[in-house]
């Protein structure tokens, strides 16, 4: 005999009245235990003995009720969940006050930390229980029977899977994934109050930015009422009301990260209602604002300013992750997982999203950094031939303009880095909207500065009469711009503080401790050496960088060893002073003659790999020795010339396949797959040789002296 569902089980029991058997439903409220479930509360926040111990004590109730609970058999558990209040009010308290993540006690006792663990894994099997239809082959209910309890008993709203999301995310995500999707399976009228969920969500963005007394693109335009309360900037907000934005701004982006990573099928819904479009303008004018109010309150309290720094940093992140994510999965996924016949749309779609933020340069800018644009477009390229190449190119130029003015180095961003703790900045107007986050300089940038490691070089190979020093003194001015340094010595216009420096002038060896010669310095906190490829011989010694003064006087950068607690390093930039120019002096040693970059030259349709085949042929000659001026047979230098290019083709991966199908079969005989392909591909390329190039073949042979000239 089949076993029936749980909705359509009925039991027998005797009626307490009349004393006779009966038959009841197994989902009765008779059939619920009286048991009453506490409110959760808390831990406290000063941790003191008395309000610890309350802690404990309600904590230990709700922790051994919900083990009762779990231990109950299906049908008493389904009853208890459905018709017990207590226990949902029960359930509702510990999702919206338990801590979250970014909430951590300050030092609570070890008693409150493994009671909320034990709490923490109550609730979730709760849940997770709560969202499983079946248990076994004989306990179970139909699926429209549980999507139907589920909805109308409010077991589950949006809201209570947003707090589960962001609770029980990190550690549980399969299991959290499967209870989300099984909920929207069994009941789809849940994607209905997601849709009516969404405009919530944006209106909390709205309500941030009207906290602040800003107003994004598309905001009301309503004329302020007399009595409502005229809104202040953040930087001019008390510090206590900034703190309530930002925590606010902290649990919004990280709830919604959390809900859409692990149940990334409501992306769709999300995007209904323009939500990348209204993310990306919320971003761009709140985010650069609370920065700038965070790093002007340098003077109040530092620990408050550093938590608040902290979640701001962590905002920002998820902000964009959660942009991403909705990229991706209506986008880049469906192009990934589609054939190539079904994948315009998406592409269409990538390209209208990408084209309605390119105005937000901030975020443009934050979102390139963590998810490079070119990336993806790359990956459109790959997956469609049609792809408007036009819009592409548009969409890469925006990116690269939101860039312009800013460091784009892969520094790391100080995200997590309290403005107390920053790098101190001179003197100057306050961040902007605009203004980029403030970098740390990567190793590199230490080692060869911002204006990269061919600087040096371009300027002493072109006014080779002037001292390394000199020229060293002049880059640091320039903030190591050649071109500048180059065109103010060739018209008389460099700053004063340069002019008055003697032009010969050559690097200081200074000595180090000891009377030896250090290998390197420290010069903001990092050790500056030369590269292991551009340094002497294995036994030379390298000399330690110098400071040269206003005056031309020199004053040798103490190493390492002499700065008290291994501390940084700083030196001021007015007035012409170089700090730590022993930077760039692997720049200035004799290298190869200057060349323009082959990424940076003029290319000519197959030019390319000519020249790279010209190149290994000359780098074959000098190896090889000295050819007389004998004309050789062309059909030799034929067969040397395309063995030299199979095997050119060959190291660079290429597969060429010697077997050539153009023959083919006589007429009237069919032809092959492979001599078709092979006649098409004659026929495209017939162009690139044969009797195209005369001139150009024929200029190759007099330069190599195969024709008398």
């Amino acid at each position: 005999m089949p076993t029936l569902p749980l909705n359509e089980l009925q039991i027998t029991e005797k009626d307490p009245k009349t004393g006779k058997l009966r038959a009841v439903p197994a989902l009765h409220p008779d059939q619920k235990a009286d048991r009453c479930f506490v409110l959760y509360k808390p831990p406290p926040a000063d941790n003191s003995p008395a309000q610890v111990d309350e802690y404990l004590e309600r904590a230990a109730f709700i922790a051994d009720d919900l083990d009762w609970l779990l231990a109950l058999p299906h049908n008493k558990f389904w009853c208890q969940v459905i018709f017990d209040e207590s226990l949902q009010k029960c359930l509702d308290s510990y999702l919206r006050y338990t801590p979250r993540k970014f909430d951590e006690l300050a030092g609570p006792p070890s008693a409150v930390g493994e009671m909320q663990q034990r709490l923490h894994r109550s609730v979730f099997l709760t849940f997770l229980r709560m969202s499983t239809h079946k248990e076994s082959k004989d306990h179970f209910i139909s699926p429209c029977a549980f999507g139907e309890i589920l909805y109308n008993n409010f077991l589950f709203d949006i809201p209570k899977m947003l707090d589960l999301c962001v609770l029980f995310g990190k550690g549980n995500q399969p299991l959290l994934q499967k209870m989300i999707e099984n909920i929207f399976i069994q009941q789809p009228s849940y994607y209905s109050d997601l849709d009516e969920t969404v405009p919530t969500i944006l209106q909390v963005f709205s309500n941030i930015l009207q906290q602040c007394g800003l107003q994004s693109e598309g905001a009301s335009n309503e004329p302020q009422k007399l009595e409502e309360k005229v809104r202040m900037t953040p930087s001019a907000m008390p510090l206590q009301e900034l703190r309530d934005v930002v925590l606010y701004l902290c649990d919004t982006a990280t709830t919604l990260w959390a809900f859409l990573d692990v149940f990334p099928l409501a992306c769709q819904t999300f995007q209904k209602h323009d939500f990348c479009s209204r993310l990306a303008s919320f971003y761009e004018v709140s985010i650069p604002e609370l920065e700038a109010a965070i790093k002007k309150r340098r003077r109040e309290d530092s620990k408050l300013l550093a938590d608040l720094w902290q979640r701001l940093s962590h905002s920002r992140k998820k902000l964009v992750e959660v942009f991403h994510i909705l990229i991706y999965q209506i986008c880049l996924l469906p192009i990934l997982e589609s054939s190539c016949d079904n994948i315009q749309p998406f592409i269409e779609d990538f390209l209208q999203l990408f084209s309605s933020v390119l105005q937000e340069k901030r975020f443009l800018r934050d979102y390139d950094e963590l998810f490079p644009v070119a990336d993806d477009v790359s990956l459109l390229q790959q997956a469609s031939s049609a792809l408007d190449e036009t819009r592409t190119a548009y969409i890469l130029q925006a990116v690269e303009g939101a860039w312009e003015g800013v460091d784009r180095r892969k520094a790391a961003v100080v995200k997590d880095l309290p403005p107390s703790k920053a790098p101190e900045q001179p003197a100057g107007p306050e961040p902007g909207p605009g203004a980029a986050p403030t970098r740390l300089k990567t190793e590199e940038e230490e080692e060869v500065g911002p204006a990269g490691p061919g600087h040096g070089l371009t300027v002493k190979d072109l006014l080779p009469d002037l001292g390394e020093g000199f020229i060293l003194a002049c880059l640091e001015h320039y903030d190591y711009s050649a071109e500048q340094v180059i065109n103010n010595i060739l018209e008389e216009g460099l700053a004063p503080a340069l002019s008055s420096l003697d032009r010969s002038l050559n690097r200081y060896v200074g000595e180090g401790r000891g009377g030896r010669s250090e290998p390197g310095v420290r010069l903001g906190g990092q050790d500056v050496r030369d590269p292991p490829s551009r340094a002497g011989t294995k036994g030379e010694a390298h000399t330690s960088g110098q400071q040269v003064g206003q005056h031309g006087d020199y004053t040798a950068l103490p190493n390492r060893g002499d700065e008290p607690g291994g501390g940084k390093n700083t030196h001021s930039r007015d007035g012409g002073n170089l700090a730590g120019w022993g930077q760039l002096s692997f720049l200035l040693k004799p290298l190869r003659p200057f060349t323009t970059p082959q990424v940076l030259r003029t290319k000519v349709p197959h030019e390319g790999l000519e020249e790279e085949e010209e190149e290994e042929e000359e780098e074959a000659e000098e190896e090889g020795p000295k050819p007389d001026h004998f004309v050789q047979d062309p059909a030799v230098l034929r067969e040397r010339a395309e063995a030299q290019r199979m095997a050119y083709l060959a190291r660079k991966g290429y597969r060429y396949d010697g077997s050539s199908a153009v023959t083919g079969n006589p007429r009237g005989h069919g032809q092959s797959r492979e001599t078709t392909q092979e006649r098409r591909r004659k026929e495209a390329n017939k162009g690139a040789r044969a009797n195209h190039n005369r001139r150009l073949m024929a200029d190759r042979k007099r330069t190599k002296g195969m024709i008398p000239s």
